[in-house]
């Protein structure tokens, strides 16, 4: 709720620069960075000289000084001011919420026994660009140490991923028997409606559960990804479309999320080049199969 009430906040201060027709957010990517409140601050504090505030300019920001400038040369109606500057007051008390919360966050994971064994965690495979939104605490390690596994091994799942995902389930799986429970108690499975021998339906079960919904978004961040996941994905959604994959890579995820954390084992990335064989070869025996019941046989090429 925080972090919908500081986007609010920031949608505010957008819409009174713009009111006062400053171009400030087409020059810089983001007001709340570096240069943004810089320049913002500098506003609310009497600064009118287009030249001056655009000095402010941080050195990684890709505009120069000259199109900031230009960017600058707006109106100084002391209502649009006023609307700035407490929507500057309200995104900056959002913040200090945030980092409380994270803080907070932060000191209960470390009151949970440690499951891994002492075990140091191996460099991440991979690394991200930080969310703004994202904890602002190093929540790796004490996840790992809270669950005994590292989630954000899996493709897709990064830091609050895994985050959103042990808050809502804990680390004792024993409340589901098997992992197909798991997977129908978080509506990704299909429902199969029957009537009369004939399938109705196979469509999912409508629901808002936090963790199909973080696995969603897991899912879809795939689609790039160079791994055994990816491959599936991107098969997928070729064959059925984006929708469809993204349920049925967010299944599998599931089910991948349920084997770390009740066997304890580590996950072992399969590459693509060992999907595609095995797919390949799949394939293979199937129509072999086919072939087979029309009274044929399947005779490879010599290459």
């Amino acid at each position: 709720m925080l972090i919908t009430y500081a986007s609010q906040h920031i949608q505010h201060m957008q819409k009174a620069l713009e009111q006062m027709n400053l171009k400030l957010p087409e020059v810089v990517s983001d007001i709340t960075g570096v240069t943004g409140m810089a320049i913002i601050q500098a506003i609310l504090a009497g600064e009118r000289d287009p030249v001056r505030l655009a000095r402010l300019r941080d050195r990684r920001c890709h505009h120069s000084e000259e199109q900031i400038a230009k960017a600058l040369q707006g109106t100084w109606r002391a209502e649009h001011l006023f609307a700035l500057c407490q929507a500057v007051e309200l995104y900056d008390f959002s913040h200090r919420q945030l980092v409380a919360c994270d803080a907070q966050i932060a000191a209960h994971l470390a009151t949970f026994p440690d499951q891994s064994g002492g075990q140091p965690l191996p460099p991440k495979p991979r690394k991200s660009k930080r969310k703004a939104h994202a904890p602002r605490f190093e929540v790796r390690t004490p996840l790992s140490r809270m669950a005994g596994v590292d989630l954000t091994a899996l493709e897709g799942i990064e830091d609050e991923t895994a985050l959103v995902i042990l808050s809502e389930i804990g680390t004792d799986m024993s409340r589901w028997p098997s992992v197909k429970h798991f997977c129908s108690w978080l509506g990704l499975c299909p429902q199969h409606k029957v009537s009369g021998g004939k399938v109705l339906s196979r469509r999912v079960r409508p629901g808002a559960n936090r963790v199909a919904v973080a696995l969603r978004l897991a899912a879809g961040s795939v689609h790039h990804s160079q791994s055994a996941l990816g491959a599936f994905f991107r098969r997928l959604r070729a064959r059925l479309g984006a929708p469809k994959a993204i349920t049925a890579t967010a299944h599998k995820l599931a089910r991948l999320v349920y084997s770390l954390l009740k066997h304890g084992t580590a996950y072992v990335q399969q590459g693509m080049e060992e999907y595609e064989a095995q797919y390949r070869e799949r394939k293979v025996k199937a129509m072999a199969r086919q072939a087979k019941a029309f009274g044929y046989t399947l005779v490879p090429l010599a290459m």
